[in-house]
């Protein structure tokens, strides 16, 4: 049986995902014109055509075939489905069109697949909402339906990867293979166009260009990934830091970025605001290891918690 779709008297069918038809062959009320251009009896059903390429992916109720029919259904009217996984392709996706339906008054009827032979339009008289039970049901059929579709693309995939392992390509096959992409090649790099290649060849030019795509003046070999510049990061470096950096040999840039640091008094002491490459706060942080002693210098336990301080400042910076 083919997906088919009934507006009260009207009937029609859904071939596929993306193809919805609609008739009429009751009498005639006032409809909004467009599906149908008579207003009178109608024998035939009124076709309503959805673009091929629409994606099945795509909500029910943004489907402008569906949207179509739903604005011309009338309230009592019934809609009939073949099979409801045509129209939707998930839990949220049945819900969603349930409501509509409900809002404008129109019954649904299943002819065929999981849902054929529940009422899914059953709601709780004084609440007015779905029973549980169809609720239950739908969020139940939906998932083992989404299963299905999983394993069925999962399977394809399967195929696709035991196909490829064997050598074998999808799609169409090239235009020039083998011997014929050697020669062209070898005439395009003896400074042959690749208009009268495509010509000697018979193939068109977009094969020609598929065959020396590497060999094309626009074609850039990928450049080895240079690391990124390391921008300046601004750290408080503890003022007893700093008299000791300033006793000490730094070099230009070093020395540079100690004098232009701005000094922030902190009580008794100050802070020295240093803006520099996370490298040269590195460097001093080398450069000042003599305040934490060892190797027969003794250590100032002041001097020594700066720059634990400051080291764990420079330890935030990323590598």
């Amino acid at each position: 049986m083919t997906p088919e779709v009934r507006c009260g008297g009207r009937s029609g069918e859904q071939r596929g995902q993306s193809r919805l038809q609609a008739g009429v062959d009751g009498p005639a009320v006032d409809r909004p014109a467009g599906p149908c251009p008579d207003r009178g009896r109608i024998e035939d059903p009124v076709v309503f055509e959805e673009d091929p390429g629409t994606s099945s992916r795509l909500h029910p109720l943004q489907r402008p075939t569906f949207g179509e029919l739903l604005v011309y259904a009338r309230p009592g009217d019934t809609v009939h489905i073949s099979e409801m996984f045509r129209l939707v392709r998930g839990n949220q996706h049945i819900l969603d069109v349930l409501e509509v339906l409900h809002r404008d008054q129109l019954a649904l009827r299943i002819h065929d697949g999981a849902f054929s032979a529940m009422d899914l339009t059953a709601r709780h008289p004084r609440t007015g909402e779905l029973l549980s039970t169809v609720k239950f049901m739908v969020q139940t059929l939906a998932a083992a339906g989404e299963l299905q579709r999983d394993l069925q693309r999962e399977l394809t995939y399967d195929g696709l990867r035991a196909t490829e392992a064997k050598g074998n390509k999808g799609g169409r096959p090239p235009a020039l293979a083998g011997g014929a992409v050697t020669t062209v090649r070898t005439a395009f790099l003896e400074g042959r166009s690749i208009a009268a290649l495509a010509r000697e060849h018979h193939v068109s030019r977009g094969a020609v260009r598929t065959a020396v795509a590497d060999l094309l003046p626009e074609h850039v070999a990928p450049a080895e990934e240079m690391p990124a510049p390391e921008l300046p990061v601004t750290l408080d470096m503890p003022g007893k830091v700093a008299d000791f950096l300033r006793s000490v040999e730094l070099d230009d840039v070093e020395r540079a970025a100690l004098d232009q640091g701005v000094t922030v008094r902190r009580g008794q002491g100050y802070t020295l605001r240093v803006t520099a490459a996370p490298a040269v706060h590195r460097q001093f942080l080398t450069r000042c290891q003599p305040l934490d002693g060892g190797h027969g210098l003794s250590a100032v336990p002041a001097q020594r918690k700066a720059r634990r301080e400051y080291e764990n400042r420079v330890s935030t910076l990323a590598p």
